[in-house]
């Protein structure tokens, strides 16, 4: 019988390259729709692991924290899909959100990071991977805690895992 439940899994990561490295290899597999959610308290490695996304994704240009403009667009060479990195920090509310137009930026076209995804979670679909990141003890440490929503979520988790982990 397995320690997790199949729509989970646990990673330690042992510096902010590993935390970035693994998130180049799910940004490999995202497709239109795919909604990654990352949660964790500021200096958790959230940012570093969305840059890593981004890359993996093929992002033009790098993908940093989109903490004062909210939220950033990229794209990428081979396709018309956009990627969206929301930073919710500095949202009061839902209001917020759908003011800079998150609906728009939701559309099963386009691929969404969302920093703070709590802030925001009533908005959000069903269907998304949430990756709750934790600073532990040791300074460049962190927690990664992944839950697949839905069923393309779990394929996506379901993919990462066998290709990053190898099962």
């Amino acid at each position: 019988m397995p320690i997790l439940p199949p729509n989970v899994l646990d990673f330690i990561s042992s510096s902010p390259d590993q935390t970035a490295r693994l998130g180049m290899r799910l940004g490999e597999h995202l497709l239109p729709g795919d909604v990654l959610c990352l949660s964790g308290t500021l200096g958790a490695g959230k940012t570093a692991f969305a840059a890593g996304v981004g890359h993996g994704w093929g992002a033009r240009e790098p993908v940093n924290s989109p903490t004062f403009v909210l939220a950033h667009e990229h794209r990428r060479d081979r396709d018309a899909t956009r990627l969206y990195h929301l930073d919710c920090y500095r949202l009061a509310g839902i209001e917020d959100a759908e003011s800079i137009g998150i609906d728009d930026m939701l559309t099963g076209e386009n691929v969404m990071i969302i920093e703070w995804p709590e802030r925001i979670e009533a908005l959000l679909p069903a269907d998304r991977l949430w990756i709750a990141l934790t600073a532990d003890d040791v300074e460049t440490r962190r927690q990664l805690h992944f839950r697949a929503d839905g069923m393309r979520a779990q394929t996506l988790l379901d993919t990462f895992r066998r290709h990053a982990f190898g099962g």
